[in-house]
């Protein structure tokens, strides 16, 4: 956990510049959920059923939240699967008006977000729960090869 610590830090000097611009979110805000992911799905069949585990709902920017729930949803194996996020970003803007800036805005901000997030060392230091250890190397192999393709995946959202 020691070197992946090192290599944050390293990531976090390295892209400083990439941090979003603005202290104020680009676009739209409204009620958002807040963890809109699989394992808050209920379905009966084919049909969703209801949706779970509202502890996190807020106003938010919903360009962030479309880009949580894409990196949730779709950062399978350590890397986005930009299909999937593009289709997942073009039915979210068919009901949904986003501007691209606000969508690469939104996308920026959470990586950003997940650069400077240390939650599971705070698990691990600060609660003595080690149970979360695993995310953090998990998450440090994902935020790399995010960071290499910030680029190509926030014109894959604004595409999509």
């Amino acid at each position: 956990m020691a070197a992946a610590l090192d290599h944050r830090r390293m990531l976090i000097t390295d892209h400083a510049g990439r941090c979003p611009p603005h202290a104020a979110p680009e676009g739209a805000h409204g009620w958002t959920h807040g963890d809109v992911q699989y394992r808050n799905l209920l379905r009966e069949g084919e049909e969703l059923v209801a949706i779970l585990d509202w502890d996190r709902v807020g106003v938010r920017p919903y360009a962030e939240e479309v880009a949580r729930t894409a990196q949730v949803q779709f950062g399978v194996g350590g890397v986005f699967d930009l299909a999937r996020v593009s289709a997942f970003a073009g039915g979210y803007r068919s009901v949904m008006l986003l501007e691209d800036s606000a969508l690469a805005d939104g996308v920026r901000r959470l990586w950003w977000k997940r650069m400077t997030d240390f939650w599971q060392l705070e698990f691990h230091y600060d609660r003595g729960d080690s149970s979360c250890d695993e995310l953090f190397t998990e998450d440090e192999a994902f935020l790399c090869s995010w960071t290499e393709r910030l680029d190509q995946g926030e014109d894959v959202f604004a595409a999509g």
